[in-house]
């Protein structure tokens, strides 16, 4: 079994910035990537941001590029989501994915409310 915690999350004004933080623990003996997904509400849960720990590469949601950033240590097996420039169409439950011992895993979810 693998574990994921997230922590962060909030409410912002639009303009704002918060980060995100997800750990994934257990007996982890294989390691691909890790992510961020959302889901507004009366939305699907979309990917916003993923690191693959092989390549290095990241990928992004087209409307999150250039605000958000992900990052992440492998050897902790811990990812960052830094938003920056938060709208209100952000608003959503953002949820750690873990691809790890050829199988995905899920945090529980954190709110993140863009809002004056």
């Amino acid at each position: 079994q693998v574990q994921v915690v997230e922590s962060g999350g909030g409410l912002v004004q639009p303009g704002g910035s918060l980060s995100l933080s997800c750990t994934a623990s257990g007996n982890i003996f294989s390691r691909y990537g890790m992510g961020w997904y959302r889901q507004g509400p009366g939305k699907e849960r979309d990917l916003v941001a993923r690191l693959n720990w092989t390549t290095g590469t990241t990928d992004y949601l087209d409307s999150v590029k250039g605000r958000f950033t992900i990052s992440g240590d492998n050897v902790k097996d811990t990812v960052y989501l830094q938003m920056n420039s938060l709208a209100p169409e952000d608003t959503a439950v953002y949820y750690c994915h873990v691809r790890a011992n050829f199988h995905d895993w899920w945090g529980q979810g954190t709110q993140v409310t863009v809002s004056s």
